[in-house]
């Protein structure tokens, strides 16, 4: 019958040989090659892998009847264990026990039962190699060709808050990644499937090869055994390296790993002479529907716009941050998303040149046709109107990001330095400001308590050292990244000044503490009538007396946060 990749006529014989029944035999791939030089073929295509023997034992079940079943009807033997050979009995597919198989019961409730050389054997034989197949036969070995398993949930049992330490080492797979590793490091005779999700290309390509796979298939799914064995060998690790000596859990354990999946390779780092990539999930978070890919300053600009609008998603009101360099240039509310658009930029006209704009409401035509005004590099929201997206669509360098708030993790964040890695929680809290302390004779009122909220919010988003003159809920101005707290008072206030904004009546945020009364009265001089900051500093009785002094009310939330 004709070879299904070559196009060769290959005998009955040498298909039998391959082995629906008794062991592949190293004639066969001689003979194989010899067909080859026959046709004058090059030696370097692809072999097809054909499968007489399948061991199948899978702790998540998905459409796995199906998949055996397939094989059933190809005349593939199936081995299996416990839980899944009986679903397969129950659906009528052939399937040997695996203590039938190594003349071997299962022991110490099931923890032994795939640890015998029959199946490790059968796994690990070279096909094309004279002492293995003989010490094979020798020892009664038959060989496995087709591997599908898929370990303990252990990662969905320690995340149960009744999870044991018990459960959780009961939840550790032995038999399982000992296979998975022996059928990997030979897969160029094995094939492993550890993915449920990958059983119809699977199918699809044997239907196409008459029951074939390719070698450049085994090579791909024995890489991703071994992305899975290494990701859980390391949340075990992680698991166990958190419980001190009285075992209780430690928020940071002794070791961390991160099995991040390579998205994309990008065009270059922050400068075009430095190379980069992008793993994770980040597109989960942030699908990109149009404009060519993203740099990686984009995804840098994005994740903080991102982190910004996060906080300002349960704001009735539109709400439009433009952003630029990681930081906020303009962000304010209003009642349409383009009367909120026009507002924050005001802010700062000349920065939005070649930034990003976030929103916290679907984008519609209105904001699109304003927006489209200026160049831009990234557009974010959690939606578009289609006539939104056909209109925004026309420029072709322009990206659009559908972004979903609820794809975001934000549990841990991590940030290189050289030879290691800091971690930290994410900065998701967000004080409410009308429960902050007074620290000044003067409460602020109602309209003061209302623009100290939304200026708060903001003062969190920007880069340290940061202070926001706003009204209402809009910025006037922003200083941002100076050295100094006075100094971002003055680069704030100068900005306001060149662009002819009044900043009296305003109100000023500043996400740390004031260290010296100057700060505060460059705020006064500047027109400001309330603040709102964390407190804390040695001299906070000075900053009160200098906020008295001028009549500003002033609230001490207690909590910092700073952005470096």
């Amino acid at each position: 019958m004709a070879d299904p990749v070559q196009g060769v006529e290959v005998s009955e014989r040498h298909r039998s040989s391959l082995g629906w029944k008794g062991t592949i035999t190293i004639q066969w791939f001689m003979e194989r090659q010899a067909v080859r030089a026959a046709s004058s073929l090059p030696h370097t295509k692809e072999e097809l892998m054909l499968f007489r023997r399948a061991l199948i034992s899978v702790s998540d079940k998905t459409g796995i009847v199906e998949f055996a079943e397939f094989l059933s009807g190809r005349g593939v033997e199936i081995l299996s264990t416990g839980g899944t050979a009986k679903l397969l009995q129950q659906n009528k597919i052939p399937v040997i026990e695996v203590s039938e198989f190594t003349k071997s019961p299962e022991m110490l409730g099931g923890r032994v039962k795939t640890l015998h050389p029959k199946i490790h054997g059968g796994l690990l034989g070279i096909r094309d190699d004279e002492v293995h197949q003989r010490e094979m036969r020798e020892n009664g070995i038959e060989p496995i060709d087709l591997l599908v398993v898929n370990l303990y949930p252990f990662e969905q049992t320690i995340a149960r808050k009744d999870c044991t330490f018990e459960m959780a080492i009961e939840n550790i797979d032995i038999g399982g990644p000992a296979m998975l590793r022996a059928a990997a490091k030979n897969h160029r005779f094995v094939t492993i499937v550890v993915d449920p999700a990958d059983y119809t290309s699977i199918l699809g390509e044997m239907r196409l090869l008459d029951g074939g796979i390719t070698s450049a298939t085994n090579e791909r799914l024995a890489r991703k055994v071994f992305q899975l064995t290494a990701r859980y060998d390391g949340l075990i690790a992680d698991y166990l390296g958190r419980r001190d000596a009285a075992g209780n859990m430690q928020q940071f354990g002794e070791t961390i790993h991160l099995a991040l999946k390579r998205e994309q390779v990008l065009r270059y780092g922050e400068n075009p002479h430095q190379s980069a990539a992008l793993y994770g999930t980040f597109s989960a978070v942030a699908e990109q529907l149009h404009g060519k890919e993203l740099s990686y300053n984009n995804i840098l600009d994005a994740n903080c716009a991102i982190l910004t609008m996060n906080d300002f998603l349960e704001e009735e009101l539109p709400v439009v941050s433009i952003a630029k360099h990681t930081t906020p240039c303009g962000i304010a509310a209003g009642p349409t998303l383009r009367e909120a658009f026009d507002l924050a930029f005001e802010t700062d006209p000349d920065s939005p040149f070649g930034g990003i704009i976030i929103v916290n409401k679907t984008w519609d035509l209105e904001l699109a046709e304003r927006v489209n005004e200026l160049f831009t590099e990234v557009l974010i929201a959690p939606d578009f109107t289609p006539e939104a997206l056909e209109y925004l669509r026309k420029k072709k360098n322009r990206r659009l990001l559908r972004w979903d708030p609820k794809a975001m993790r934000l549990d841990l964040s991590y940030r290189g330095v050289v030879n290691g890695m800091l971690v930290q929680e994410y900065d998701t809290a967000m004080e409410i400001v009308r429960m902050g302390q007074v620290a000044t004779t003067r409460p602020p009122t109602t309209e003061e308590y209302a623009s100290l909220a939304f200026a708060w919010k903001v003062a969190k988003a920007a880069r340290s050292n940061v202070v926001v003159f706003g009204i209402g809920t809009r910025t006037l101005a922003i200083g941002s990244g100076s050295p100094a707290r006075v100094g971002a008072v003055h680069v704030a206030s100068d900005t306001a000044k060149r662009l002819k904004i009044s900043l009296k009546g305003s109100v000023l945020a500043s996400e740390a503490f004031f260290p010296f009364r100057d700060g505060v009265d460059q705020v006064a001089a500047a027109g400001a009538t309330a603040i709102v900051q964390p407190g804390g500093s040695t001299r906070d009785e000075e900053a009160i007396e200098a906020a008295n002094e001028h009549d500003m009310a002033m609230i001490f939330t207690h909590y910092r946060h700073f952005r470096h």
